[in-house]
């Protein structure tokens, strides 16, 4: 499957920003969907995560409560809204794609994820 994040930008701290993700070539609802990020000089972390069908959603601690990830498989996307932003979440933001039977449960972990877009840049100015 082939990924492509879109979306990014340059927002004050506060503010807000919706990312989304088109994928394509495979059957969308066969994967489990993730967002992660990098910032410059940091390592990869896991952000968001959607089961399969969407009826289950499953977020990091540090943005817990501002983000929102959801999809529309009709459509083949995947979208985090972000609200609340802070500089802390000036990174690269990446959209990834899971096989497996991932219905309930969620994968959060790097090595779970299969496919990966590139990323698009979200700058949060304080």
């Amino acid at each position: 499957v082939q990924l492509q994040a879109s979306g990014g930008g340059l927002v004050q701290a506060g503010g807000s920003l919706r990312l989304s993700c088109a994928a394509s070539g495979r059957t969308f609802s066969n994967y489990a969907m993730g967002w992660f990020r990098q910032a410059p000089g940091k390592e990869r972390e896991f952000v968001a995560g959607i089961s399969r069908n969407g009826g289950s959603t499953y977020y990091s601690d540090s943005v817990k409560g501002r983000f929102t990830i959801s999809r529309d498989n009709a459509k083949t996307t995947v979208s985090l809204q972000m609200t609340s932003l802070k500089p802390e979440d000036t990174a690269v933001y990446s959209c990834a794609a899971a096989r497996g039977q991932w219905r309930l449960v969620v994968p959060s972990k790097d090595d779970e994820y299969d496919f990966w877009g590139q990323g698009t840049l979200v700058t949060v100015s304080s």
